[in-house]
């Protein structure tokens, strides 16, 4: 584009006069070629196989998806599990430290000193009647 202002402007230069009495027209046919059938059962060979093969691709990345999330819900089943844990043992302790506190309120003593149980016969002769 030409510059027609300011001290950048030049003259545009004139398009050239054609001979207008001669004019070649020119029509653009386009012939459409039909594939050979083998041709197009390679296409739909090849087609068939490249869905397969993603299909198995797509398939095994679901299957490593579905493992990682079961994996994360294991985990998060075991935490929380591990966490109850440790609420049961504390629980444990403090009903472990109770149990002297309340056999002394209801009366219940230790031992001073050792006790001696005699062995009982387990088959008795029964001459006792």
């Amino acid at each position: 584009m030409a510059y027609t202002r300011g001290n950048l402007a030049i003259q545009p230069k004139r398009k050239e006069e054609v001979d207008s009495l001669y004019r070649q027209k020119t029509k653009v046919v386009t012939r459409r070629m039909v594939l050979p059938l083998r041709e197009k059962l390679l296409y739909m060979l090849t087609l068939t196989i490249f869905v397969l093969v993603a299909g198995t691709l797509i398939w095994r990345y679901l299957h490593i998806y579905d493992l990682n999330k079961q994996a994360q819900q294991l985990d998060e089943v075991i935490s929380k599990s591990n966490k109850q844990i440790a609420v049961y043992q504390m629980e444990k302790q403090k009903l472990e430290q109770l149990v002297p506190e309340k056999a002394k309120s209801w009366g219940f003593g230790e031992p001073s000193e050792d006790i001696y149980v005699p062995k009982a016969d387990p088959y008795p002769s029964g001459d006792d009647n």
